[in-house]
């Protein structure tokens, strides 16, 4: 196996042990899928600590579609409308992703308003 050198300041050398440790990881082993997914074409994701998170905010968000989904698709696509836009202003979708702009400047026009 080959040895990688690498310059990094010592904050985050410091930040990448930290979190190493904190994962009983060593500093290689936190580091090598980061590498994978930056050498690899179209791969899956890095790993994170977040992933068990996100795992039951996607059952939840399951939950919640289907409960939603008897009441009536348009409460969900409502839902998903003012999701998108609250992920799209806090930078976690790009603004290329619906929903376009405006989508929301009109809100009583949207499926599910309740006045």
């Amino acid at each position: 196996m080959k040895v990688l050198s690498i310059k990094v300041d010592d904050r985050l050398h410091r930040r990448l042990r930290n979190r190493a440790a904190s994962a009983n990881l060593s500093l290689s082993q936190l580091l090598h899928p980061l590498l994978e997914e930056a050498a690899g074409a179209g791969g899956r994701y890095v790993f994170t600590g977040q992933d068990e998170i996100l795992g039951v905010v996607i059952q939840i968000f399951t939950l919640v579609t289907e409960l939603a989904a008897e009441r009536g698709h348009a409460l969900v696509e409502r839902a998903s409308i003012e999701a998108r836009h609250a992920m799209r202003e806090r930078g976690l979708l790009p603004s290329g992703i619906i929903p376009v702009p405006g989508e929301l400047d009109n809100e009583q026009d949207l499926p599910g308003r309740v006045s």
